[in-house]
């Protein structure tokens, strides 16, 4: 390739050498755009999007999916946060953990209808 020097060409010669950089620019770019896409396609076709997390997805392709559990009603309230409920499974929450420890018992923290706003304990149903 030869050696241009810039600074003595005219402004003519200089807006043409701009506009055959451009369209050579714009070509190598749509080629080199073209080709990644190819790229991407294949891998997208090898493996569906979605299932390489990481090193476990090898391990999962021998086993079928996962089955979705249904939702847990919950079994449990915090009597002092009625918000804080706890299904029964998994691992007991703070505030159940904190209470049994100072003696209460599971039970006495029982939901006897989960669609049932918690009843006042004062109350224990007398009238």
């Amino acid at each position: 390739m030869r050696k241009l020097d810039l600074d003595a060409m005219d402004f003519d010669e200089l807006w043409l050498l701009h506009e055959q950089l451009t369209q050579i620019l714009s070509e190598k770019i749509s080629a080199e755009k073209l080709k990644l896409e190819k790229r991407l396609a294949q891998i997208n076709r090898a493996e569906p999007i979605g299932e390489t997390k990481g090193p476990s997805a090898e391990k999962q392709t021998d086993r079928p999916p996962r089955r979705r559990y249904p939702k847990v009603l919950p079994k449990y309230r915090n009597p002092v946060a009625p918000e804080e409920t706890w299904s029964g499974r998994g691992k007991q929450p703070r505030w159940l953990v904190a209470a049994l420890q100072s003696g209460r018992r599971l039970e006495e923290f029982r939901i006897s209808d989960p669609d049932q706003p918690p009843r006042d304990e004062t109350d224990h149903g007398q009238s």
